[in-house]
This record gives structure tokens, C-alpha cells and sequence, in this order.
């Protein structure tokens, strides 16, 4: 019997963990995949979680200091700014094992494996598996990322709706990026950010709609003929070398709305709502919330009967008044960068009162978060 299973390994996940576990409870994470990985994701971590991570103990591996952001329109106008808090650069394949270990250390117990069920049972949870059995648990977080069968076995309204969304990305070689930079580089039907990760390559990643990808028959053609119309984008991909033995996709990413409680469970990260890449840091932000999660959790376990309403209660009113206006911006701003005049109209103004964009960038990122 555990205190707490965690389902899904990523970033919110493993945060979960260690801080419980530090707190001297119980769990258990199940993961599907083994670490290292790689997995979509921006590989861009803002500033504003290392405190809370520096209270749990955590001391970052080698990453990159970014402290500015180069935006760009599909037509070649760019303009860069100073970021509010600042950023680390560090790959999935080096932070998620890294928490990983840290987990482990901390006394988490792990099972590889994919989980098929969950069920709420005389106020305890039953936690199906595939090949590991069945584990139970006083409480559950759910951290299994965008999409899994936990969605689909808990009848999440999200998973019957559209998913027009393909995520793309790859590791390159290009020595003419600067370190210190985020770049967001617009084109039609989607965008993409470029960073430097801690062994200096650059991470190259995209969010395209399905219907403007489909239009071209492979990965190469499109890069070619759709993103590389934007002039930075073209000269990335005629200079860069690709590292990576192929690039990583994601299919069926959907920005719908999700409720960060579900039949009791406690969603964290991508999980309880798809945190929009332009809101500012979806790595952060998943994080931000594990912390909000388990100090909850903390609070009810601690006690001799649990007040579990109150618990979920409070955690869907704190996770929408951390993440909710982050969202709705970052989806605001999404609709702009796909609408080129629009994009090229908004450039005009930015270029003209840059503290502008800067309010804008400011709202799109939290706080500093401490334990």
C-alpha cells in the first residue's frame, strides 16, 4: 500500500516523487519508458522553478544560461529582448534521467510498464498494469503527459475531440547560435524555437498544424518548402547539421481544456491542461505544478483522516490561478503568430515600444517559486 502512486515518469512526475518522498512518504512511480530518453519538448527550463528546486536538494546538472529571446515573422523581420527571469538550457534526455536518479536516491520505488487501469474503491486507489500487477495507493497523481489510455480509460472529454496538432523536433549542430539565446521563429500553419542544450547542440523544435503538414509527403519536403520560407529557418536548416539519428514527432496534441481533477485523481503538467509552448516555459510549468500537488498532499496526509474533497477542491483552485491566464495568453498569442498579418502588424508595434512586447513576455512566464 503506497501513499502515493505517481503515473508517468516526465518532469512533473519525478518532481512529485522526490518531493514526497523527502517528506518521508510512500511512492511509487510508474513509467513506461526507461531513461535516458528523448522525448518533443523545447528543452528550455525558466528560471523561475530553481529555487523550489534548490530547496528539494536538486542541483542542476551542466546546462546553458539563456537571457534572451530573438523572435522572428515568416517574413525574416526579427528583433530580440532581454528575458524577465532568465532560462537554463538542458535536454529531457539529461534532466528526466538526472530527476530520475535523484527519485531513486530519494527511496521511490519504480516499475517500467504501462498502466491500463485506475479505480477509485473504498476511498483507495487500484492501479492496473500491464505486466506488473496491480498497485494501490491512498492517492494518485497523474503525470502520463498529453495524452495516454489512463485518459481514454477514465473518459476524459478531451480524448473524443480533434487533435489537429504535430509536434516535431531534432538535435543539431550549428556553432553560429549563440548560447544565450531562445529563438521563436514563425511560419505558416505553426512555429518553432531553437536552443542550445547542455552538450551545445541545438534543439530544433515545432508545433505545425496537421492540415498544413499534410499538404507535403515527408518531413524534409515540408522543412523545405513551409518552414524554411521563413529566411532565419531557411539559413538553420541550409548551415545545421542534424545530430539526432532521426527526428522525434508527436501526433494528436490537442490544446483543449482539462480538469485538473479527474475521478480523484490529481493531474499535474501536461496532464491537467496542455501547457502552450508560448506560455512562457511548459517545462517550468509542470514542475511549478507537481510542487503545488505534493505540498497538498503533504498537508492531508500528515493527518489521521484525510479530507480528500478539500485537497482536490484546493488544488483546482490553485492550479488555475497559477497556470489559467498563463494558458489563455499563451493561446491568444498562438492565433496572432498564425495569422502572418496579423504577426507583421504586431512586429510593427513591438519594434516601435519594445517594453510592449516585454509586458507581454512578462505575463506569459510565473513568479520565482520556493518550497
Amino acid at each position: 500500500m503506497y501513499d502515493v502512486i505517481c503515473i508517468g515518469g516526465g518532469l512533473s512526475g519525478l518532481t512529485a516523487a522526490i518531493h514526497l518522498r523527502k517528506e518521508g512518504f510512500k511512492v511509487l512511480v510508474l513509467e513506461k519508458e526507461e531513461y535516458p530518453r528523448h522525448k518533443v519538448c523545447g528543452e528550455y527550463l525558466s528560471k523561475e522553478v530553481v529555487p523550489y528546486l534548490c530547496d528539494l536538494g536538486i542541483n542542476l546538472p551542466t546546462k546553458i544560461e539563456i537571457d534572451t529571446l530573438e523572435f522572428s515573422t515568416a517574413r525574416g523581420r526579427s528583433l530580440r529582448l532581454e528575458l524577465p527571469l532568465g532560462a537554463l538550457g538542458i535536454s529531457r534526455y539529461a534532466l528526466d534521467h538526472y530527476l530520475y536518479q535523484e527519485a531513486l536516491d530519494a527511496g521511490a520505488d519504480f516499475e517500467f510498464t504501462t498502466v491500463e487501469s485506475v479505480d477509485f474503491i473504498d476511498n483507495s486507489f487500484s492501479v492496473g498494469t500491464l505486466n506488473s500487477g496491480s498497485h494501490t495507493a491512498s492517492f494518485v497523481i497523474g503525470a502520463h503527459g498529453k495524452r495516454s489510455l489512463v485518459d481514454k480509460y477514465l473518459k476524459r472529454p478531451f480524448m473524443a475531440r480533434s487533435s489537429p496538432w504535430l509536434g516535431v523536433k531534432a538535435h543539431y549542430r550549428w556553432d553560429d547560435f549563440p548560447e544565450n539565446q531562445v529563438g521563436l521563429h514563425s511560419f505558416e500553419g505553426g512555429y518553432a524555437g531553437l536552443s542550445k542544450t547542455e552538450t551545445k547542440a541545438v534543439n530544433f523544435c515545432y508545433l505545425v498544424s496537421y492540415d498544413s503538414f499534410q499538404k507535403k509527403k515527408d518531413l524534409a519536403e515540408f522543412n523545405r518548402d513551409v518552414v524554411g520560407r521563413n529566411p532565419y529557418l531557411a539559413r538553420f536548416l541550409s548551415e545545421a547539421t542534424m545530430i539526432s539519428e532521426k527526428p522525434l514527432t508527436i501526433a494528436q496534441i490537442s490544446f483543449a481544456s482539462k480538469e485538473p481533477v479527474e475521478s480523484h485523481v490529481i493531474m499535474c503538467g501536461d496532464t491537467a491542461g496542455l501547457i502552450h509552448p508560448l506560455c512562457g516555459n511548459g517545462m517550468a510549468m509542470a514542475i511549478h505544478s507537481a510542487k503545488i500537488g505534493s505540498q497538498l498532499l503533504v498537508e492531508q496526509l500528515r493527518k489521521i483522516k484525510p479530507d480528500r474533497a478539500k485537497l482536490e477542491k484546493e488544488y483546482a483552485r490553485q492550479w488555475k490561478k497559477t497556470f489559467g491566464e498563463r494558458i489563455r495568453m499563451g493561446q491568444y498569442l498562438q492565433s496572432l503568430l498564425l495569422s502572418p498579418g496579423i504577426t507583421e502588424m504586431l512586429f510593427s508595434l513591438a519594434a516601435r515600444s519594445p517594453a510592449t512586447l516585454r509586458r507581454i513576455i512578462r505575463k506569459t512566464h510565473g513568479n520565482t517559486v520556493v518550497l
